[in-house]
């Protein structure tokens, strides 16, 4: 007889990881609600202000525009998928990307690729170019709630896209009945957890970026499945750049340190045109870099392109959020789509 397995402890959600104890302070890469002393946050403040002092000229904030999908591809070239880790945070985070079925065969699956990605995700994340490889530095996670062929290696042309969507309501996943879309797909780190996760028969998973070297990473992952994904290549900021599936057919988009990327000028049209595609009761969840996060203090004079708006020494871009700004990310345009909660995640 099969001894009783034993019960795993599930993670401590974000908000809830309290140093009571400074003898654990390297239990987490993160805890929260940390308070910052006058010093600290001066310091910080500090920094934030040098590093700003001097903007990048016009001609060159043009050129890293202009550039953006060449620095993203090189970056991929040049790391592959050997850079970020898997998101073992995601299902703690965003319960709506795990099983929707049984509760306990969620608990299960989850608990499951929760303890297989903390024995291999161990240590303090690392830095490179401005680029975090565990993620685990301050950060905002943003809930915006609302009342085939196997690849493409172009960007949809208006004409296929109208193809692949047919006639008849056919389209990439149309036969599913829960279905998710990732905005800046990278390698596969969001988009493979959740197929190996989640097991739900109805779920089909579609990803995007506008680095195609990315989207090369994601259709020839082993993992990929084009029975249960859709990889393609996608401009956000391009409103002329189409969708393989219509309005009003996701149930969640994902964007995980992706808005960032995208200069804050652009943002809201960007979330807009997102939300358009989600179904009555859909959620767009983001999670992103916070005000005077490490990375944004080890930024040099010369980076910094505007307010919070830097350039790595790679060529890629990044922006900082802060709990109280005034993004306006209501997608006003879009019915139902009225609330808008930003939660900052405090770390040390």
């Amino acid at each position: 007889m099969a001894a009783p397995r034993e019960e795993a402890a599930p993670r401590r959600p974000f908000g809830k990881r309290l140093l009571t104890d400074p003898a654990r302070l390297f239990q987490h890469n993160a805890w929260d609600h940390v308070e910052w002393s006058e010093e600290q946050e001066a310091s910080a403040r500090s920094k934030v202000e040098e590093n700003s002092s001097q903007l990048l000229p016009q001609d060159k904030q043009e050129e890293y525009e202009v550039n953006a999908r060449r620095y993203w591809d090189d970056f991929y070239q040049i790391h592959e998928n050997g850079f970020f880790k898997d998101r073992h945070w995601l299902f703690t985070e965003f319960p709506e990307l795990a099983p929707q079925g049984n509760t306990r065969q969620r608990k299960d699956s989850v608990l499951e690729f929760n303890s297989k990605e903390e024995s291999s995700n161990e240590g303090l994340s690392s830095c490179e170019n401005g680029h975090c490889s565990l993620e685990t530095k301050a950060e905002d996670q943003l809930n915006l709630m609302k009342s085939t062929p196997e690849s493409c290696r172009e960007e949809l042309a208006p004409q296929k896209c109208n193809e692949l969507k047919g006639t008849d309501g056919d389209y990439p996943g149309s036969s599913a009945s829960y279905r998710i879309l990732e905005v800046g797909c990278g390698a596969g780190n969001t988009v493979f957890p959740i197929l190996q996760t989640n097991n739900d028969p109805g779920l089909f998973v579609y990803c995007c970026d506008f680095s195609a070297t990315a989207v090369d990473l994601v259709q020839n992952n082993a993992e990929y499945d084009s029975s249960r994904c859709f990889a393609f290549i996608h401009d956000l900021c391009n409103e002329q750049s189409p969708f393989p599936m219509p309005d009003e057919s996701l149930d969640v988009v994902i964007l995980i340190f992706v808005l960032s990327a995208i200069h804050p000028e652009k943002m809201q049209r960007v979330v807009t045109r997102l939300s358009r595609l989600l179904k009555a009761g859909g959620m767009i969840l983001l999670r992103d870099y916070g005000r005077y996060d490490l990375a944004q203090l080890r930024f040099k004079k010369g980076q910094c392109l505007s307010d919070n708006f830097y350039v790595r020494g790679d060529g890629t871009r990044v922006y900082f959020f802060t709990q109280g700004m005034e993004v306006r990310l209501t997608c006003l345009e879009s019915p139902g789509l009225n609330s808008c909660c930003l939660q900052r995640m405090d770390t040390t």
